[in-house]
């Protein structure tokens, strides 16, 4: 039976901000026992993971040079923390601005995979976009989380990044790793 493999597509801030973001994610898992977040690289979303027989990798590549999206190249905002405050697993959230080229960005990559893999089904969650970047998630137990966001809501953070260019991401059983860019132009 073929091997499938996961990909994901995500905007990766600059070293800089992937730092500050880091250090967050440090902070709750030194302080609030949630350390998941620390496995992956921080990033906005912009098609959550997928799984594609392994003899479609080829394909994929060529699909995702191909996308078109409808936006040149654009700042993306984080400003403070939120948290999607989920019973059984709450997450806490560096907030990225929502913008018009953020929006047509992730819906330009949506509609890309969703006539090239219709098989695929598409999340609900995907169509109604919320960016974020997860410092805090899965591990996160509802009293930590309470813990912790009486801290989060109140603490300030700005930064700012050049969306330049999205990713394609391809796990190999134990972390991400970017296989392919795709610059914004």
């Amino acid at each position: 039976m073929p091997r499938e493999n996961l990909y994901f597509i995500a905007l990766l801030p600059h070293e800089a901000i992937s730092d500050e973001i880091t250090a967050f994610r440090q902070d709750l898992a030194q302080n609030y026992n949630s350390s998941r977040a620390l496995r992956n690289m921080p990033h906005i979303t912009l098609k959550a993971p997928f799984k594609l027989d392994g003899r479609e990798h080829g394909t994929l590549l060529k699909w995702f040079e191909g996308i078109r999206p409808n936006t040149g190249v654009f700042n993306v905002e984080l400003e403070d923390f939120g948290s999607f405050d989920n019973k059984n697993n709450p997450v806490i959230y560096v907030k990225p601005l929502m913008t018009p080229q953020l929006e047509a960005l992730q819906l330009s990559v949506i509609n890309a995979f969703e006539n090239n893999y219709p098989e695929i089904g598409i999340h609900y969650v995907e169509r109604k976009f919320h960016p974020h970047m997860t410092i805090a998630y899965r591990d996160l137990t509802p009293e930590q989380y309470e813990r912790a966001m009486d801290v989060y809501q109140h603490k300030k953070y700005n930064a700012t990044f050049r969306a330049d260019r999205f990713f394609l991401l391809k796990h190999d059983g134990e972390q991400w790793n970017v296989i392919k860019e795709h610059l914004l132009s």
